[in-house]
C-alpha cells in the first residue's frame, strides 16, 4: 500500500492510497463509505490475484483531504472530480469504479460526468435519497432541516460539533465501526477484516468528525450535481439481505440507471463489500482473473 498527498490544480490537497499492482493496466477506483477513508482494500488477496491496481481518494475532511477553499464540503460531483483529476495526472484513461455505501454516489457521479473514463460500475449498499426511500430517521431529519438554512461551510461546522458530542472530538475506530455496521450478520466479517477496517477508520478520524459532517452535508443538503439516468456504464447494484440499507434502495437506483442489474446477497449486512470483492472485481474488471494467474 502507498499513501500520498496530491495537490490539485486548485491548490487543495487530497489524500490518495493505492493497493495491488502499480504496474497493472487494470485500474479500479474504490470510493469509501461514510465514515471511511482511502486506506482500505476489501480483500488484498483477491486484489493481487486479479492483478488489479486499486486507487482510493479521501473525500474532503477525511484523512489528509482538505475542505474546499470556502470551508465547504463541495458536492458529490466535486468529490468525483477530485478522483478524475488524480487519474488524469497519472495518465489513466479507463477504470472500473466501485462505490461502497456513501461512495456509491461518488462513482455514479464519476460515471455520469466522465463517461469516457468509467468502463463498468459497482454500487454497493448505497442509500437512495431519504426523501425517496426514508432511512435517516425522524430526529436526524429534523437536525438536517435545521442546518439547511445555513451556508454549506457553517452547516459542516455545526454538524461536526453535534457529531463530536456523540462519538467524541477524535472518535475511536471502534466508535466509527459501530456507526458503519452494527448488523449482527456482520459480526464475523468485522473480526475477519478488523485490522483493515480499523486502519481505514483511524485515517477517517484524522480531522475529527469533519469528514463525516462534510459527507452528510454534501449528499443531503446539497444537490448531487448529476442525474443517475445519465449513467451509461454497465452497473452492478449489490445489497445485503441483512442490511438496513436493503433492496428498496437498490430498486430505486435500478429504476433510474439504464444498464443496471440488482443482486441481493442473503444473510450479509453492510460489510458485504468484503466477502463479495471477487464478484465486484469480476464485474468492474472483466478478464482480471485471467490476468492474475
Amino acid at each position: 500500500m502507498d499513501s500520498v498527498e496530491f495537490r490539485l490544480l486548485s491548490g487543495r490537497a487530497i489524500g490518495v492510497s493505492e493497493f495491488g499492482r502499480r504496474s497493472s493496466e487494470t485500474v479500479v477506483v474504490l470510493a469509501h463509505p461514510a465514515p471511511g477513508s482511502s486506506r482500505f482494500d476489501p480483500d488484498p488477496a483477491v486484489t493481487n490475484r486479479r492483478n488489479v491496481r486499486l486507487i482510493a481518494v479521501d473525500r474532503p475532511g477525511y484523512g489528509t483531504s482538505e475542505l474546499l477553499a470556502d470551508g465547504g464540503p463541495g458536492t458529490v460531483t466535486d468529490a468525483a472530480s477530485d478522483i478524475a483529476e488524480y487519474l488524469a495526472f497519472q495518465g489513466i484513461t479507463r477504470v472500473g469504479a466501485v462505490g461502497w455505501s456513501a461512495g456509491g454516489r461518488v462513482v455514479l457521479a464519476l460515471a455520469a460526468v466522465y463517461s469516457a473514463l468509467v468502463g463498468r460500475l459497482a454500487v454497493v449498499a448505497t442509500p437512495a435519497p431519504d426523501e425517496e426511500v426514508p432511512w435517516v430517521g425522524t430526529e436526524n431529519r429534523e437536525r438536517l432541516g435545521n442546518l439547511s438554512a445555513l451556508p454549506a461551510a457553517a452547516a459542516v461546522t455545526a454538524l461536526s460539533d453535534q457529531l463530536a458530542m456523540v462519538v467524541g472530538v477524535r472518535p475511536s475506530a471502534d466508535a466509527l465501526l459501530r456507526m458503519l455496521s452494527s448488523d449482527e450478520a456482520d459480526a464475523r466479517l468485522r473480526e475477519q477484516a478488523r485490522d483493515r477496517l480499523v486502519e481505514m477508520l483511524d485515517r477517517a478520524a484524522m480531522q475529527g468528525t469533519t469528514g463525516m459532517a462534510a459527507d452528510i452535508v454534501s449528499y443531503t443538503l446539497l444537490d448531487w450535481g448529476f442525474d443517475p439516468t445519465s449513467v451509461a456504464a454497465k452497473t452492478l447494484l449489490l445489497y445485503g439481505g441483512a442490511d438496513q440499507i436493503t433492496g428498496a434502495h437498490g430498486r430505486w437506483y435500478q429504476k433510474r440507471i439504464p444498464h443496471s442489474r440488482l443482486e441481493m446477497v442473503k444473510d450479509v449486512g453492510h460489510l458485504l463489500v468484503v466477502p463479495m470483492w471477487d464478484r465486484i472485481l469480476s464485474h468492474v474488471a472483466p478478464g482480471s482473473k485471467m490476468n492474475g494467474r
